[in-house]
């Protein structure tokens, strides 16, 4: 069942909210930071990406860039740009994208919840990738970023977010992208009382995205329990930063694909290759976007392709064999093109759907890619199915929409 507690928010007083709120770190490169925290020394990079405050090359792993983050986060609580709240709250964050808002609750999970895998994950992590955010959270002594869970649809909660998004935000603004960000203390004890039993109800939480952020949340709180000779349990390092969602509030976006070359096929040639597996359908120069499961859309040589999967090529009764991302992987990029490894072969490279077809057309038109692959997206109720049966999705499948603004809520671990 799922451990969750209120915890005192370190967050920006709301006339600033704006100034110090940024994307997440893992969206953005160093120097498109720096370009957005240019003129603002409220900026959170400043802390999640502090080699913008070294000249521009500055190898983001050194240790006195690590050193940075610490610097500046202390000086944006003594600056007061960053303000504890002075009792333990839960707090609701709505996003909105395109006149559609989800809601999310903030809690602070239980680590030993990972750990027992009341937590499941769909993603590998990579260990370099989890020592890069255990070193921050260590450094700092906070989890500064969130990660984005889902939940199974409870109607207690349900009720308790809509009666807490009828009420007054603290925060509420439009970020540069146009998504919307509203933002609500939760201080009703009886609320307070209500989602922490509610949660212990819920058997398993599902990590929806920011599976390496979540890895070292958990295992420095883990290690700070073996370090501790007077650990009780109920210490705040017991506990990370994290947004829950009801999973019927999310939608996952397509996550497509862009291949450099054909593997020596011509493009006659490779429709030919598909068609031993696909119903291969011109449909023109005009975007063709998937309509259902098992069907792609393939642009190449100025056309889109309508390409539906054959009966006998999938199987519906397998978590991951039922994937269009496992279909075109297997049929399409390891059969047809002799790409093995979605995770080390510079020959594929993937695309948020958020950027539109357009984007995948643009880098074929202009030469730098040979062809694009559109997928239909993963539901919510397959991604719950893959983390049920303890399966793991093949790399790049799921790309959740709007992402979760950064700075809005800390958790410290003391």
């Amino acid at each position: 069942m799922a451990k969750v507690k209120p915890f005192k928010g370190l967050r920006p007083p709301r006339e600033m909210v704006t100034e110090v709120a940024s994307r997440p770190y893992d969206v953005l490169n160093s120097e498109e930071a720096r370009k957005e925290a240019e003129g603002n020394p409220k900026s959170l990079y400043h802390i999640i990406k502090p080699e913008i405050d070294f000249p521009a090359g500055t190898d983001e792993h050194d240790s006195k860039v690590y050193d940075k983050a610490v610097a500046n986060f202390n000086a944006f609580q003594q600056n007061g740009w960053l303000v504890q709240d002075n009792a333990e709250h839960y707090y609701l964050y709505a996003q909105t994208m395109d006149g559609r808002t989800q809601y999310g609750i903030v809690i602070a999970a239980a680590v030993e919840d990972y750990m027992n895998e009341n937590i499941k994950k769909h993603e590998l992590t990579r260990r370099d990738k989890e020592e890069d955010r255990m070193k921050h959270v260590r450094i700092n002594n906070a989890n500064v970023e969130p990660v984005f869970f889902a939940f199974p649809d409870n109607e207690v909660l349900e009720k308790i977010i809509r009666n807490v998004a009828a009420t007054e935000p603290e925060y509420d603004f439009v970020a540069p992208d146009g998504f919307g960000h509203t933002f609500w203390v939760i201080n009703d004890s009886e609320l307070i009382n209500a989602i922490t039993a509610e949660f212990a109800k819920i058997p398993y939480l599902y990590i929806a995205d920011g599976h390496h952020r979540t890895a070292a949340a958990a295992l420095v709180g883990a290690e700070k329990a073996k370090n501790n000779p007077e650990h009780r349990g109920d210490e705040e390092y017991n506990y990370f930063l994290a947004v829950a969602f009801p999973a019927s509030h999310l939608k996952i976006i397509d996550y497509n694909r862009l291949v450099k070359d054909l593997n020596g096929y011509s493009p006659a040639e490779f429709l030919e290759q598909l068609m031993k597996n696909f119903e291969v359908k011109d449909m023109g120069t005009a975007p063709y976007r998937p309509e259902k499961l098992h069907n792609f859309a393939l642009y190449l040589e100025g056309h889109w392709y309508s390409l539906t999967a054959r009966e006998g090529t999938y199987d519906d009764n397998d978590p991951i064999g039922v994937l269009d991302v496992t279909i075109s992987s297997d049929l399409i990029l390891r059969d047809i093109l002799a790409i093995h490894d979605l995770r080390s072969d510079k020959r594929v490279d993937f695309v948020g759907g958020i950027r539109g077809l357009e984007e995948l057309s643009r880098r074929v038109d202009s030469g730098e890619m040979a062809a694009a692959l559109a997928l239909y997206p993963v539901s919510m109720d397959q991604l719950i199915r893959i983390a049920d049966t303890g399966n793991i999705m093949p790399p790049k499948t799921t790309w959740f929409e709007p992402k979760l603004r950064s700075g809005l809520v800390i958790h410290k671990l003391d």
